[in-house]
């Protein structure tokens, strides 16, 4: 049973930060994406960032253009912990934010349907 609980979201004013958590906890290879995604009522779930070990010594990354110089993920394997590092956040940043496991052998990190383990969500929103 793979579970995903996500922390760290919050209200902050447009160009602060925030640092969102996705303690990962089952069955899922460090070789496998980790993914943020993030939805708007009435809209498509889409993906922010996602991460997966490429080595001993480095892991793979992407991004979302619309993210791209703002955000970072990174991971902690010892804590089974992926985070997602926000800066200079947006107005248009604002939205329900997950975490995701991937499902074993994905190639399409960036794509909702390539995820079958989801967290329940933490909500971001970037407000003066």
């Amino acid at each position: 049973q793979v579970r995903l609980a996500e922390s760290g979201g919050g209200s902050v004013q447009p160009g602060g930060s925030l640092r969102l958590s996705c303690v990962v906890s089952g069955d899922v290879d460090s070789s496998d994406y980790v993914g943020w995604f993030r939805q708007v009522q009435g809209k498509s779930r889409e993906g922010v960032a996602a991460i997966r070990a490429g080595g001993p010594d480095y892991d793979y990354a992407y991004y979302a253009e619309a993210v791209k110089g703002r955000f970072t993920i990174s991971r902690n394997a010892a804590a089974n912990t992926v985070y997602l590092q926000m800066n200079s956040l947006k107005p248009e940043d604002t939205a329900m934010y997950y975490c995701a496991a991937a499902l074993p052998g994905t190639v399409a990190a960036m794509a909702a349907s390539s995820y079958g383990y989801w967290g329940q969500g933490t909500p971001v929103t970037v407000s003066s």
